[in-house]
């Protein structure tokens, strides 16, 4: 009862009583909303998932309610060891990148291959060949792939743990592992993917080394959006030096020659690309161009990547076609949400051929409820759809809404309560 009565009173608060005010370095709180015990208690300004969201997650949480509480005890669960893991930086990589500088990312195309065993005259065995969705061991010999893949995910999972829990120390981890990796002079990324899915003897790196930034460059956007409502721990200087870091990287992305070769990509490649950019565009303050993204998007990427019948022929065609199919929707359906704050409604474009969202969906309800899938896949998981499932289903999809509860859940729980947009729920890092 003194729980609820507590909910009670910061309602209070919130319908107009004075706020406590944060101490003067912290972050910008639009609404001053943080107060004692609780933190914030107004929506963050996020720009992929729904802020207005998160804050009726929170307080259904305190009260109690099932479903949030279960899904955010699964995440204090990973939060928790979030706390002493990290912090990780690309300069860490025993590896120097073709510039010189170990702050630039570095990372090996996943699916090539050596022809000949490595000899002093030719050390890496070219040249390479491409096996599609067999990943070679050696990519992990450079660690600035999997630290990102562990630095985005903590910074996160911490940020939405203080937020719905008002733990100082969630806040002030994440705020760790965001200047290590991206503000910090000794340990600070460099604004670019010049050398993402570098292929040895052939190319230094690809626009393709672009998607190993896919959506969880969008989940720190959002982090560091949660943090600003007032993180103990985050100062106005550390938000000002992000914004400046994804603005930088935005323009990377829309003017090298890596950024617009993916932009170019008639495949996920090119969904998360769009994704991504949008999602940077609107952090950074550039409404008008997220809301341009978002509107080229109908024709752009759901007209020519999907069929009538929910079909998308450029992933199905993959040997790993259930993760493929189900990643592309996860770009496009975040690209909704994004689209969503700027009054772009993607989930009801139709396509002049007939192809929605809603359809892409659907036609992964055989095998997400029944393993039905006839197409190639190395490695077949049913909860890779959970995710997209729950995004149509918030979006009005009546058959994904009926068909969630028969989805097995993923490892570690149904998380998608507390951060309410899809992701990739089938690691296929070491397949």
């Amino acid at each position: 009862m003194l729980l609820r009565h507590t909910v009670v009173a910061v309602l209070a608060l919130v319908a107009g009583a004075t706020f406590v005010a944060a101490p003067a370095e912290a972050a910008p709180a639009a609404h001053g909303c943080t107060v004692p015990v609780l933190g914030a208690i107004c929506a963050p300004d996020t720009a992929v998932l729904d802020g207005n969201q998160l804050l009726r997650t929170k307080f259904a949480a305190l009260v109690g309610e099932r479903t949030a509480k279960t899904a955010l005890n699964n995440l204090l669960a990973a939060a928790k060891t979030d706390l002493t893991t990290g912090p990780w930086s690309v300069t860490s990589k025993k590896q120097v990148p073709p510039s010189g500088d170990k702050h630039d990312y570095l990372s090996l195309a996943p699916y090539w291959w050596p022809t000949t065993d490595p000899t002093v005259e030719n050390p890496w065995g070219c040249p390479f060949v491409q096996k599609d969705g067999q990943r070679n061991p050696i990519v992990d010999e450079i660690t600035d792939h999997a630290y990102r893949g562990n630095a985005f995910a903590a910074i996160y999972q911490l940020a939405l743990a203080w937020y719905y829990t008002g733990d100082a120390r969630y806040a002030q981890r994440a705020a760790l592992d965001l200047r290590t990796w991206f503000l910090d002079a000794a340990t600070k990324m460099n604004p670019n993917m010049n050398y993402a899915q570098g292929i040895p003897c052939k190319v230094d790196g690809r626009g393709i080394g672009i998607i190993e930034f896919s959506y969880t460059l969008t989940e720190v956007v959002d982090a560091t959006a949660i943090l600003a409502t007032g993180a103990p721990g985050w100062t106005k200087t550390d938000q000002a030096g992000m914004t400046g870091w994804y603005t930088q990287f935005l323009n990377w992305l829309r003017t090298s020659k890596n950024g617009t070769d993916e932009a170019a990509a008639q495949n996920n490649h090119g969904s998360f690309y769009d994704m991504m950019a949008a999602a940077l565009a609107l952090g950074t303050g550039q409404r008008d161009l997220a809301k341009t993204i978002a509107q080229d998007a109908g024709p752009k990427r759901i007209a020519p990547q999907i069929r009538a019948d929910g079909y998308q022929p450029a992933e199905a065609s993959r040997t790993r076609s259930w993760h493929y199919s189900n990643f592309n929707l996860v770009a496009l359906t975040r690209l909704a949400q994004i689209g969503k704050h700027v009054g772009v409604d993607l989930w009801h474009y139709t396509a002049p051929g007939g192809a929605t969202l809603f359809k892409a969906v659907d036609f992964l309800i055989p095998g997400a409820t029944q393993g039905q899938w006839s197409y190639p896949e190395l490695d077949f998981r049913q909860y890779a759809a959970l995710d997209v499932l729950h995004a149509a289903a918030d979006a009005g999809d009546k058959a994904a809404r009926t068909a969630l509860p028969r989805v097995p859940v993923e490892p570690g729980g149904d998380l998608y309560p507390v951060r309410p947009a899809a992701e990739q729920l089938d690691d296929i890092s070491t397949s």
